[in-house]
Parts: structure tokens; sequence; C-alpha cells
């Protein structure tokens, strides 16, 4: 039987900083990766997600699907024996309540911009 192959994994987060490396499993869920990074996510941070819907993770220019496991993504694995892969994780912005439109105000107010360069 043939071992399974381990995956090392990093996670930058939109301010620069990391989750990890830590090794994963290639059938490995990017659902669980995601899972995995919302219990790590640093509590001192104040974009932080509300659930692990609001995450996106993205490899190579690709975001990643949650049913698909990480063999399945087409991670570049044999590009980078025995290195460090690293995956963007971008928050969903808060999506305004059906009810009220603040969020929408609060933005027209602001009067900018904003993009991120990942």
């Amino acid at each position: 039987m043939a071992a399974e192959e381990l995956v090392e994994l990093k996670f930058r987060l939109d301010d620069g900083s990391d989750i990890g490396p830590i090794k994963y499993s290639s059938s490995t869920t990017v659902g669980f990766l995601k899972e995995k990074i919302f219990t790590q996510w640093p509590k001192d941070k104040g974009n932080g997600p509300k659930s692990i819907d609001d995450l996106k993770l993205i490899n190579a220019g690709m975001i990643l699907e949650n049913n698909r496991t990480l063999r399945e993504s087409r991670l570049p694995l044999t590009e980078v024996p025995g290195g460090v892969i690293t995956m963007h994780v971008v928050v969903r912005p808060p999506l305004p309540d059906k009810n009220t439109d603040k969020l929408k105000n609060d933005a027209m107010n602001k009067g900018g911009c904003s993009c991120s360069i990942l």
C-alpha cells in the first residue's frame, strides 16, 4: 500500500501574515482547510470571517472549490518537491441585510474605493 502524499501549506492573510505551514494529506478537502483556517484565525484581527462560507482559498490564480481535494485541485505538487505551497485567503465582505441598507449607506459616506492586490 502506497503512503499518502503529504502537502505542506501555509495560508497568507490579507495583511501579509500567515497561518501555518502545516502538512496535510493530498486527499484533504478544501472545505476542511477552510474550517481549519476559520478556527485558527487570529482573534486580534477585526476583519475576520463570520463563517467558513466567508472564506475563499486561491492558489495559482484559481479559486478552490470546497468539495474538491488537494489532489483534485491540481496543486503544483511535483513542481515544489519538499517545498511549502502558499495559498491566499480572501474574506468575503459582509453582505447588506435585506431589511436595511446600512452597509450601502456607509460605503457611500466613505466616498472612496478599495482594492486588494494578491
